[in-house]
């Protein structure tokens, strides 16, 4: 009987093991299908978050990526409306702080006004290719060729550490600009020289590191711009320096520099910028009267084209309000072109500038040209550049079209020969004409 109670018992606590058992791995299953769940939601949310933050952070890359780019392409690229964004955000107080980050950029237009009066140009077509040119020496060697990259005659200076005389005086006034095209060839690390210096002896080839008794160095090299002011009357040469990184010469291209000399202040522009600026780089009193191009201890054989120099900064208002004509040599086109260059800047905004301070004067520009190529392609070439001069006037300065009236001569009035380079220069011109 015990035996039977013994046995019963164990039966009773089998079932009750077997059934808390089963209760216990269902709660378990329970609970781990609850844990495997909330893991799985969790796995789900991170992997949604992983997501989430990836796509963010692609985001933000890519708005990075596309700030640096845009940084990139806008470096040394500002424009005017650039410049007029900020001033406005300025004023208004609220977007500052989130421009102040922003890296500065300026805007440098050109802004010197050619004179009207073409004092020397020299563009190599009077002389033969393969010729040295007829106006200049040299203690080296060169020859005048044509290149595959740009029209035209081209002076290869070919000589390294030559010098290249202008073989006569040129009266330079106080305010004068010099514009030249220049190829580097592929060597152009120690750079090349353009030498403005007084001579009274006006000897017409000088091998002198420092020519004359005063001048100026213009050198430049793939990376910088050099000058050096001097005077040999001064022991130790009385030398003043200055140096700019800015818009550099760009080897195997045609790079068009300008040089403004007003007195004893040199600027220099070159691609659509000014370059350099130097206030007193020259020594009081220089009256210069000669030029030369230099390549001392330099391997550079550059080519150099369309040399022109002319007077600066005419009055503009006297000219065209109590004269009634102006004529300007600082509209820019590219050759059998119609289209306004930037280099014209400094120009139209001294015209716009007299017309918006007479606002009752109306004007007429009359485009002209030199006697080279077809008369009817001249004809109409001559009529689009006013055309276009006046669209410029119009649309960058505000100045109401129907004020301008426009007209082209083409080579029908000349106002110098159009037997040699000069003459063929001063007849390439842009008149404005009070109506």
């Amino acid at each position: 009987m015990r035996t039977i109670k013994v046995i019963f018992t164990l039966m009773i606590l089998a079932v009750a093991s077997v059934a808390y058992g089963q209760f216990n791995i269902k709660e378990k299953i329970k609970e781990r299908s609850a844990t495997r769940a909330e893991n799985r939601t969790e796995e789900g949310i991170d992997k949604g978050i992983d997501k989430l933050e990836d796509g963010v952070g692609k985001l933000f890359k890519k708005k990075k990526d596309n700030q640096e780019e845009t940084v990139e392409e806008n470096e040394g690229t500002s424009t005017p409306q650039d410049a007029e964004d900020t001033d406005k955000d300025s004023e208004a107080g609220e977007k500052a702080p989130e421009k102040a980050s922003t890296p500065l950029k300026g805007s440098s237009k050109y802004d010197f006004v050619p004179g009207d009066k073409v004092l020397y140009f020299e563009d190599f077509s009077q002389d033969a290719i393969g010729d040295f040119p007829a106006l200049w020496t040299t203690n080296g060697g060169g020859e005048v060729k044509t290149v595959n990259i740009a029209p035209g005659n081209w002076f290869h200076m070919n000589k390294e550490d030559a010098v290249y005389c202008y073989t006569k005086s040129i009266a330079f006034p106080e305010n004068f600009i010099t514009e030249f095209d220049i190829i580097p060839d592929g060597n152009f690390a120690n750079g090349f020289t353009l030498t403005f210096y007084e001579d009274p002896e006006n000897a017409e080839l000088t091998d002198d590191l420092y020519p004359g008794s005063k001048g100026v160095h213009v050198s430049f090299d793939s990376g910088n711009w050099y000058s050096k002011g001097y005077n040999n009357t001064i022991d130790g040469g009385g030398w003043i320096d200055g140096q700019s990184e800015t818009n550099p010469v760009v080897e195997s291209q045609v790079n068009h520099v300008i040089i403004w000399v007003q007195n004893r202040r040199l600027r220099i522009y070159h691609q659509g910028a000014k370059a350099f600026d130097m206030p007193t780089n020259i020594h009081a009193g220089t009256r210069f009267n000669r030029l030369r191009f230099s390549g001392w201890s330099t391997q550079s054989t550059p080519y150099v084209s369309n040399i022109k120099i002319t007077t600066a900064a005419p009055d503009t208002r006297s000219k065209l309000i109590c004269e009634g004509k102006l004529v300007s040599y600082g509209i820019y086109f590219d050759v059998n072109k119609d289209i306004v260059k930037a280099e014209s800047y400094g120009t139209l905004n001294d015209i716009a500038k007299t017309l918006k301070e007479n606002p009752t004067v109306n004007i007429k520009i009359i485009g002209h040209t030199d006697s080279d190529g077809d008369d009817t392609q001249n004809l109409n070439l001559s009529k689009r550049r006013a055309a276009a001069v006046k669209n410029v006037l119009s649309s960058d300065f505000g100045i109401d079209a129907t004020r301008i009236q426009t007209d082209g001569k083409g080579e029908s009035e000349p106002i110098s020969p159009n037997t040699n380079t000069e003459g063929k220069a001063k007849n390439r011109r842009v008149e404005f004409l009070k109506i």
